[in-house]
Order: structure tokens, then sequence, then C-alpha cells
């Protein structure tokens, strides 16, 4: 999770083939950015798993004093991954559990790979990591 002072992304590559295509430019400023990965064991224990995630995305934002949250799925943090649906249907989870409190939330486009500029302050709130 990172408060981010500044995100910019670009779609640049596709990587699930069935996914709609889409050419999306879009920055955010003061955001918490939420670098999501699923992994198998997830898959088996969904609602434990999700419930904790979305705590922890809500206390960073809180805590970090972030106006809005962006999800971005980033599956390169394990080299245990879920399948892609599970993945887009946490993101999704999350996404409307999220707007259900009233806080802006966005997604980055799900199955692409992103060209990305992230401005990231230097107080410890700004980058902080959970397993869950």
């Amino acid at each position: 999770m990172f408060h981010v002072k500044e995100f910019w992304y670009k779609t640049a590559q596709k990587n699930i083939p069935t996914v709609k295509d889409v050419d999306l430019e879009e920055s955010f400023s003061n955001a918490s950015l939420i670098f999501i990965h699923t992994e198998e064991k997830d898959e088996l224990e969904k609602d434990k798993v999700l419930r904790k995630a979305l705590k922890n995305i809500l206390w960073h934002a809180r805590k970090c004093g972030a106006d809005k949250i962006v999800l971005h799925s980033f599956a390169h943090l394990s080299s245990s991954k879920s399948s892609p649906e599970f993945a887009c249907e946490a993101i999704k989870w999350l996404k409307n559990k999220i707007t259900k409190r009233g806080i802006p939330v966005f997604t980055t486009p799900f199955g692409y790979f992103l060209e990305f500029k992230l401005h990231v302050g230097g107080e410890s709130i700004a980058r902080v990591y959970k397993e869950l």
C-alpha cells in the first residue's frame, strides 16, 4: 500500500487475452494506491482474506489522509497466483465495499501491464506491506 502524492498510468500491453480492449491514461493525487496480489490459498479462505484486506485498505487510507483509493492488480509479488477470475472478483468485491462507505475508489484496467509513475512521500505510513 502506498500513499501517493501523484500516480499516473497508461495501459501498455494486454496480458489476459479475454479482457476487453482498453486504451487508458489516468492520474490521481493524494490516493491510497493498493497493489493487490491474490494467491491460490486465498481462494480457499475467500471471505476471511477479503474482509481483512478491506480492513487494512480502509485503515491505510484513513491513517495517511488519502481522499481516494486506487486498486491495482499486481500479480508479480509471489510465485503463487490465484486464478485471474478470483483476482478480478476480489477487486470488484473490494471496490463495492469501499464505495458503499462513501469513499471514492478507482481501479486500473484488469489484465493489463501498465506504464506508470509514482510519487510517494518519505513518511513511514506512505509505504505499508500487509500479507493476509
